[in-house]
């Protein structure tokens, strides 16, 4: 036994005459239960309107470019008596009580608003002032039962806070870096009806079974660019993507990042056709995915060969690693390595140490490194500088962010010193020890690892005499500071022993050519051995 039900528009909240930007559907096709029929735009967000039921469409009878509100009918679908409607628990009341026509009524598809629900940090223990690490959703996002609003972090552990109301996200009261505790309050939902189980009722004359609402799965997340050993999805670019909900499901079923694709729709929104077409020219070389073309790395169970501990990746490290792997995939590195003589400046350190010390200052070499640095990337600009987007312009920064390789527990993490041309030798040294003890105690601010405009990585203090640092994208180039040893170097007329400090100096070559490399490394060397220079104080 067969029906034509009304597709109606759903609940949009207080948003009238929302625009129909896409058609996703026509007459004729087969569609399942909650796929996307049209994709209506707001001033904050893409909407999906699901099909109600699985069937076939009978009409459509709306185009690109209509207004609609909640409750309007935009077409026909033809379904089975029996398959899964969109129902929610008044109307199961009223089909209890034989009144089938809320069949075909418009408003028996639209879920019911139970008004907005607040959702606050529920019971985490022991732990108050616990800080926001991740925030998963912004204003307009539609979220399920269970859907992570946000990380926070403690000093043991990661938590996800997940949302306890199904419906549209109203507003987000913290940010990251915000410190909360039981009770806060944390984001603003309009809820509709909560899911129910299923039931089934049986009224005179028809039996239809009824289903309540159940939140849709979360489409899967790279599956296909992992199974063909691509990179993972670029998270934070691809949640700024212009494209609606069934794209963005299309994109990660496929394994595509967003980021990559090019839309032709209004206002560069990127439609189905685009992923298709970007996959089509993938597909036949026409376009390449980074890593795509990177044989996969053998399975082995290496169990079979002796005992094994397993242990997982800190939470840094999973953030680093593909960040790491996407800026060596992407960009073309060189690595330049150079020694410069810090005889002088070694012997006036040591000289200083001890009254720097007194000022509560730790003077490593480093703090040195920095001073110099300044002076190198004003003399190279275009080291300072970064890739636009497009890669058909260069990106000058007028500010000196210099970040850091700090080791902690957990992984390599990145402080940034903001305004480093403005500080002296005494003050780098200063929030040099500052930010390395933040680091270690996990106690980074987020806006703390942020901005750097070029990155130094020293290794001196363990050893090491050279190695090849890995570009911090999207800053065009990094300094590696290896271990000072005396070496005997020729002045012309004997072999006098100097204290040598060796530097490699990586960059991206679409940027930097290696006679522009060479010639900021001899710069830098030149300016380490002038330590009157760079213990003047800041005009």
């Amino acid at each position: 036994m067969a029906d034509h039900i009304d597709i109606v528009i759903p609940d949009l909240g207080d948003f009238e005459d929302v625009e129909v930007i896409e058609i996703l559907v026509g007459a004729g096709d087969s569609v399942s239960r909650e796929d996307g029929l049209i994709t209506l735009e707001t001033d904050k967000a893409s909407i999906d309107v699901p099909a109600p039921a699985s069937g076939k469409i009978v009409e459509l009878t709306v185009s690109v470019g209509d207004k609609l509100s909640s409750g309007d009918v935009i077409g026909k679908i033809f379904v089975e008596v029996g398959d899964t409607l969109l129902v929610t628990p008044a109307i199961e009341a009223k089909i209890a009580q034989g009144d089938t026509t809320v069949m075909s009524s418009p408003a028996s598809l639209a879920p019911e608003s139970v008004g907005k629900q607040t959702i606050s940090v529920p019971d985490i223990g022991d732990f108050s002032d616990v800080e926001v690490i991740e925030v998963h959703v912004s204003v307009g996002d539609e979220v399920n039962v269970e859907d992570p609003l946000l990380t926070l972090e403690t000093d043991k552990a990661a938590m996800d806070v997940p949302s306890t109301a199904k419906g549209t996200v109203e507003s987000v009261l913290v940010k990251v870096g915000d410190t909360v505790s039981e009770g806060s309050p944390l984001v603003i939902v309009a809820a509709v009806d909560a899911p129910e189980t299923a039931t089934e009722t049986k009224p005179p004359e028809k039996t239809v079974t009824v289903a309540a609402i159940v939140p849709a799965e979360k489409a899967p997340t790279s599956m296909s660019s992992q199974a063909q050993g691509l990179p993972a999805i670029n998270e934070a670019g691809f949640s700024k993507a212009h494209a609606s909900p069934s794209v963005r499901k299309l994109a990660r079923e496929l394994g595509v990042d967003l980021v990559q694709v090019k839309g032709s729709g209004a206002k560069a929104r990127i439609l189905h056709d685009d992923v298709k077409a970007f996959v089509k020219k993938v597909m036949t070389g026409g376009a390449a995915m980074p890593g795509g073309g990177m044989p996969k790395v053998p399975v082995i169970d290496f169990a079979k060969f002796g005992a094994v501990d397993l242990q997982p990746l800190t939470r840094i490290q999973k953030i680093s690693g593909p960040r790491l792997q996407a800026s060596w995939l992407n960009l073309p590195h060189v690595t330049q390595h150079d020694l410069a003589d810090i005889t002088e400046l070694e012997a006036r350190r040591q000289e200083l140490k001890g009254p720097a010390r007194e000022r509560g200052i730790s003077l490593t070499p480093l703090a040195f490194v920095l001073k110099a640095c300044i002076a190198a990337l004003k003399e190279y600009p275009k080291v300072n500088s970064s890739l636009s987007e497009d890669g058909l312009s260069l990106v000058y920064k007028q500010y000196y962010h210099l970040g850091f390789a700090a080791e902690t527990e957990n992984g390599l993490m990145v402080p940034v010193i903001r305004d480093a041309d403005k500080k002296d030798v005494y003050e780098l040294a200063k929030e040099l020890a500052e930010l390395s003890l933040a680091a270690r105690e996990g106690k980074l601010k987020a806006d703390q690892m942020q901005g750097a405009s070029f990155t130094i990585s020293s290794l001196g203090g363990i050893g090491g005499t050279a190695f090849t640092p890995i570009v911090n994208a999207p800053e065009v180039a990094i300094l590696g500071v290896s271990r000072s040893s005396l070496q005997p170097v020729w002045n012309g007329s004997e072999f006098k022993p100097r204290l040598m400090l060796p530097l490699s100096f990586s960059y991206d070559h679409r940027v930097i050519d290696g006679a522009c490399a060479v010639r900021f490394t001899t710069f830098l060397s030149k300016t380490l051995s002038n330590v009157d220079a760079l213990l003047q104080a800041i005009p």
